[in-house]
């Protein structure tokens, strides 16, 4: 899909692998100080957390989880419990009752197969049920560091079609495509500060353009 884009580049405009290399600089320059706004103290935190914000914002389940981690601190204690006991903890989030059965099955795994602790592979997060590869990618960027993929949320999903840095629309293919465009250390920060600017900018109901850091590098802006 990236190949097309190349092909299909604005001809006054520089090559697409360029632009998207000033888009990253220029991101780097609006939000340095971006950072996942979950609030976690261990990574099976990060991982539960991050199971909750399944079509739910960051802010709602930083409300939910000091309750629910007062109430099931550990993987032990989920694994312990029946989904029923924690879906009055998570009801607030959507999707509850998927959550909760979810939360409680990734934990008895973990308790199996890990003594409790979140494995840092892709391959092994995935056996975990209710965890994709957005969930693991935030898991292993931000709680271990390793950049193993590009996670692609509804913001970066949104940006990557209007920056025109994909012509993809399944996450996935956004994914791949995102990362034959930036070196691999640049993958979490690429994801977290399009979700910065997704947020204060470019929101899903209208782009904000003539407040935008990145209007003359984006082939959607509505700026003559």
């Amino acid at each position: 899909m990236a190949e097309q884009l190349m092909a299909q580049a604005e001809p006054d405009g520089p090559p697409l692998p360029q632009r998207a290399a000033l888009i990253f600089q220029r991101l780097g320059q609006l939000y340095p100080d971006a950072c996942c706004s979950l609030h976690w103290r261990n990574p099976f935190e990060l991982l539960v957390a991050t199971m909750l914000s399944a079509q739910c914002t960051d802010e709602r389940v930083n409300r939910v989880t000091p309750h629910l981690f007062a109430r099931f601190p550990d993987a032990a204690s989920f694994a312990a419990a029946e989904p029923e006991q924690v879906e009055p903890y998570v009801h607030s989030t959507g999707f509850y009752r998927n959550k909760a059965r979810h939360i409680v099955a990734t934990s008895r795994l973990l308790m199996e197969h890990h003594d409790g602790q979140v494995p840092n592979s892709m391959e092994e997060l995935l056996r975990c049920p209710g965890v994709a590869r957005k969930t693991a990618n935030v898991v292993l960027a931000t709680a271990y560091g390793l950049n193993v993929g590009i996670t692609v949320d509804t913001h970066v999903r949104r940006l990557s079609k209007r920056l025109h840095l994909t012509a993809a629309t399944d996450p996935g293919p956004i994914e791949v495509d995102l990362m034959a465009l930036l070196p691999r250390a640049a993958w979490d920060l690429l994801s977290i500060r399009l979700i910065a600017h997704g947020r204060a900018v470019c929101k899903a109901r209208g782009p904000a353009c003539e407040y935008c850091g990145l209007a003359d590098l984006c082939p959607s802006r509505s700026l003559p």
